[in-house]
């Protein structure tokens, strides 16, 4: 199997998991977020190795229902239209410690051959949401799912408040920050407040992404080449390639958002 085939697999696997989930009773309370949201709903660019949801109940809860959905519904269907068998566990390790996340882990693979493997890791988390849910839809299914303004200002969120800087959100941050709002600014500090991230925690780290441009930008260059369309990273590198996606993107946080001014 290419890498080509192999993402195929992985997003077509995706799409049933999400189009599951929407149709079950226990998709109640769950809103579609992250880049796989972005990719599905909004043709993103940039592919997700992963599927996240915002949960309003209790995340263990719902992990456990989850697990039990994709056991009696999901694997059948997956071996049944692709041949592949499959698991879904529970994850384990140091990023499910965090009380605001729950993660299974689905594994697919072909019996018998080898490099088949393809894991997708459902994370349950809860984001803050300043808007009342909306719905999109995709081939008449109904996908619930945050404002477009909250999906972008949870990307923004995301690269300060994380733990380690995971460069897929600032990629998605170059790619949608036409969804920011004119009250994006004050929007961001309510939700700073309720994380108790305050203003040198955010100016720190806006710091260190221009200090370090050089070593950022070749973390987002892994991502360009990795979850990009080709056509769509071939235009980015012919525009100024990773270090142009890292100074649209500080600009966007450091001039129009002010977000140092929190």
């Amino acid at each position: 199997m290419n890498d080509s085939q192999r993402k195929e697999i992985l997003e077509t696997i995706q799409k049933m998991v999400v189009r599951l989930v929407a149709l079950s009773p226990t998709g109640h309370n769950l809103c579609l977020i992250g880049g796989f949201r972005y990719r599905f709903l909004d043709s993103s660019a940039r592919m997700s190795g992963d599927i996240d949801y915002h949960c309003s109940e209790d995340l263990d809860k719902k992990q456990a229902q989850l697990i039990t959905l994709f056991g009696r519904r999901l694997l059948p269907e997956v071996k049944r239209r692709l041949g592949y068998d499959g698991n879904a566990q529970i994850a384990t390790g140091p990023e499910t410690e965090s009380p605001l996340l729950r993660i299974i882990e689905l594994a697919f693979w072909r019996p018998g051959v080898a490099y088949s493997r393809i894991e997708i890791p459902v994370e349950i988390t809860r984001i803050i949401c300043l808007d009342r849910m909306t719905v999109r839809t995709a081939d008449g299914v109904v996908y619930p799912t945050p404002s477009d303004s909250d999906m972008i200002e949870s990307k923004v969120v995301a690269i300060f408040n994380r733990l380690h800087l995971e460069y897929r959100d600032i990629v998605d941050v170059f790619l949608f920050s036409n969804q920011l709002a004119l009250n994006s600014v004050e929007r961001l500090k309510i939700k700073f407040s309720k994380l108790s991230l305050d203003t040198g925690a955010v100016k720190k780290r806006l710091d260190n992404l221009i200090a370090d441009s050089s070593f950022h930008a070749r973390g987002i260059k892994a991502v360009l080449e990795a979850q990009l369309d080709t056509d769509t990273a071939a235009n980015i590198q012919e525009g100024g390639g990773a270090q142009m996606v890292l100074d649209t993107v500080i600009e966007v946080l450091d001039k129009h958002l002010d977000l140092t001014g929190i």
